[in-house]
């Protein structure tokens, strides 16, 4: 080969390149859309128990359509159960000291505080008769007949029996006047502890079904009935499949011709034919290299910004990790 055909090779060949390097960095189309290239990206929730029990049921498997509030595994709830009833028992007994509070004292038990102040009462005067007549015979014999320890023994009586009566009457007073406030207070501070206790058990019961958060796919079904549950253990892996994303990235020359909530047509390889409708989500505020996976027509040494494309699949076309092609109009405008 002479020289003139090295030249006419070495022209040609930068021709080429230069080409390739103008069409990466403008990614247009002939209609000057830009055309940016990327992968669909789904929202995955990994779904796991709040308490720690041994899974008895799982209801779903790798690739079932879930709805949300759908029940898709299930926990041992006899524990629980029993502690439930536990609880609901302690409620009721509080609910009954406090009803029986507020209602006072029966009919009966007034009664029975009537009948001790009465015999308090026998007892006292019968006390006092007894000193009465030891201090007459004491003043008849000069003091002779009777001792001054019997007599002070008399007086003693007396004054145990002033005491009963005086018990007997503020029994009777507290009966006919209920419980102090201190006590009804006291009482319906106890049946608040227990009601949130039940409720408490009642929470942890209703947490041993494990219910989809919203409408998914299953794309994971990690333990299995037997296995030991507990929070740091996720159940199911779910793809969130509405809506779905596609993730892309665009160079610093086209970055100031998109916003946020721009139309745009998304096409795949088993649909060239039938765009789909999406907007911007999310556009990066800051710059970065671009990732090795990603697949687009710029240099792997540009600095880049991420941009998201929501996308509306009513036919649910899509799948996680589909090649996607996005065309955008430049400047923003709506296609």
């Amino acid at each position: 080969m002479d020289i003139k055909k090295i030249v006419v090779v070495a022209v040609l060949a930068a021709a080429g390149v230069g080409a390739m390097l103008w069409n990466a960095e403008n990614a247009a189309d002939d209609d000057g859309d830009i055309v940016l290239f990327g992968n669909v990206d789904y929202r995955q929730v990994a779904l796991a128990f709040s308490g720690s029990e041994r899974i008895a049921q799982m209801h779903v498997q790798e690739g079932d359509t879930v709805t949300a509030g759908q029940t898709v595994a299930v926990l041992d709830s006899t524990m629980l159960q029993l502690r439930v009833r536990q609880a609901q028992a302690q409620v009721r007994v509080q609910e009954e000291g406090l009803n029986r509070l507020r209602a006072g004292s029966r009919p009966q038990e007034i009664a029975q505080t009537e009948s001790a102040i009465a015999v308090a009462s026998a007892e006292l005067e019968n006390a006092r008769a007894q000193l009465e007549r030891l201090e007459n015979a004491s003043a008849q014999s000069a003091g002779r007949a009777v001792s001054k320890s019997d007599i002070e023994a008399a007086q003693t009586r007396v004054a145990v029996g002033q005491a009963n009566l005086q018990r007997a009457q503020d029994t009777r007073d507290l009966a006919v006047d209920g419980a102090a406030s201190q006590d009804i207070a006291k009482a319906e501070a106890a049946l608040e502890v227990a009601r949130a206790q039940l409720a408490v058990v009642e929470q942890q019961l209703s947490d041993t079904e494990l219910k989809a958060p919203v409408d998914a796919v299953v794309r994971s079904r990690l333990l299995e009935p037997g296995d030991m549950a507990s929070a740091q253990r996720p159940v199911y892996t779910l793809a969130i499949t509405q809506a779905k994303w596609v993730r892309t990235y665009i160079s610093e020359v086209n970055f100031g011709q998109i916003k946020a909530g721009q139309e745009a047509s998304i096409t795949t390889d088993s649909y060239p034919d039938e765009a789909l409708t999406g907007h911007i989500g999310y556009i990066a505020s800051v710059a970065e290299f671009t990732p090795k996976t990603v697949q687009t027509q710029d240099l792997r040494t540009s600095l880049v910004y991420e941009v998201r494309i929501r996308v509306e699949d009513p036919q649910d076309r899509l799948r996680l990790g589909m090649p996607a092609t996005v065309q955008l109009s430049r400047g923003g405008a709506a296609r």
